[in-house]
Parts: structure tokens; sequence; C-alpha cells
């Protein structure tokens, strides 16, 4: 049976896979779990507990292969396959998805974009061309989309996740301010913005606080 893996832990495996990617972009080929903690100012304690849930991969006396650990991560976290993306929504956070370079490098693969304004249709993004909303079950089916990047309104959020549950979406990354109901087995990445603003703006205020007193 599986080991069942805390989200807390597999939330921390992409910061891991960022700071290795560094390493090996210097050149690295070796590190200490209390050297990585130093860069990442986390516990040495915590990283070896983190990296034990999936087989450790340190050795005693050597500490980790930076080039071996980041695939071995990648893997975990499923990147060694690739997945086809779409976009619905080619406003300016739809468009500023599209534009990015990394996704491609981590193997999510952007095969097309929907807005429901026609004067953006036929325009491209990159090579992904912004298309009508009426194609959008059609072209999930022919091109094996895996998952749907939401960066429209509540309202078209929720009108189109019946019709990308329907044709075989498997994930779901929601940038849209509502929580979305599917059925079991999709998954769904809710990501809001202005939460995350609030936690600073929270942040500021307490540090404010503490300096007044």
């Amino acid at each position: 049976m599986e080991k069942d893996i805390s989200q807390a832990v597999i939330s921390r495996l992409p910061r891991y896979l960022r700071y290795l990617g560094d390493l090996k972009d210097q050149g690295i080929e070796r590190i200490s779990s209390q050297e990585l903690s130093e860069l990442m100012k986390v516990t040495a304690s915590q990283i070896r507990q983190d990296l034990n849930n999936f087989g450790g991969f340190g050795q005693q006396g050597y500490g980790y292969n930076v080039d071996n650990l980041y695939s071995e991560i990648g893997k975990i976290l499923g990147l060694d396959h690739s997945y086809n993306l779409i976009i619905i929504g080619a406003g300016n956070l739809g468009k500023a998805l599209g534009n990015y370079m990394n996704f491609e490098k981590r193997g999510f693969i952007l095969k097309g974009m929907f807005d429901a304004n026609e004067a953006l249709h036929g325009q491209k993004v990159r090579n992904a061309e912004i298309m009508p909303m009426d194609r959008l079950a059609s072209f999930i089916r022919e091109n094996n989309i895996d998952i749907a990047v939401l960066t429209i309104p509540k309202t078209g959020a929720l009108e189109y996740v019946d019709v990308l549950v329907e044709n075989g979406i498997k994930a779901i990354w929601n940038f849209a301010h509502v929580d979305l109901n599917v059925p079991q087995g999709i998954e769904v990445e809710n990501v809001h913005l202005s939460d995350s603003l609030m936690k600073l703006s929270y942040n500021i205020a307490r540090s404010a606080e503490t300096k007044a007193e």
C-alpha cells in the first residue's frame, strides 16, 4: 500500500526542486542537508524527514547527489511526463501565463487558448491560438488535454466546469474566485491571488504593531 504523504510535505517539494535546479546550473554535484538547509532557511531535520517519505536519497558522509535528487523529486512530482494544457480566458492574466516559457521546460505544453471575446479570436500567444468557446469541447477531446487553466470570472468558470469534466480534463488550475464542485478523481488547484496579497497585508500590519510596542 502506498504511503499517505501529507500535503504539507508535497507543497515543499517544488521549492526543493527550484533550489536543486539552481545548484545544478552552478555545477554543484553534491550537497549536505545542512548546506541545503542554510540555503533554503529550513532545518536540516525537516529536509531529511521530507525526503525520507520517499526513500531518503542521501548517503551518510556524502550528502545528496544534486543531479540525482533533482531527477528523483521531478519524478515524484510527475515531471517525467508531459501534460497538454489549455488556458480559458485570454485577458491579461491568461496571456501572461501563456507567455511563461518555464511551463514548457517543466513539461506543461500549452495547446490552445479560449475566450468569449470575438476580437481576440485568431490571435496567438506564442504558438497558441485564441479560439471561441464553442470549440472548447471538441478541442479537449481531439488534443488529449490534461489540464485546464481558468482565468475567467467566476460565473464563466461555473458555466464551463461541466464541459471540462465531461470531455476528459484531469485537472483544473483555477484562478477564478469561486470554489468548483467536480467529481472525485478530478484534481483542482485553487489560486486566489488576492488571498496572498491579504496575507502579505496582515504580516505588514503585524510587523508594524510589533515595532510600535
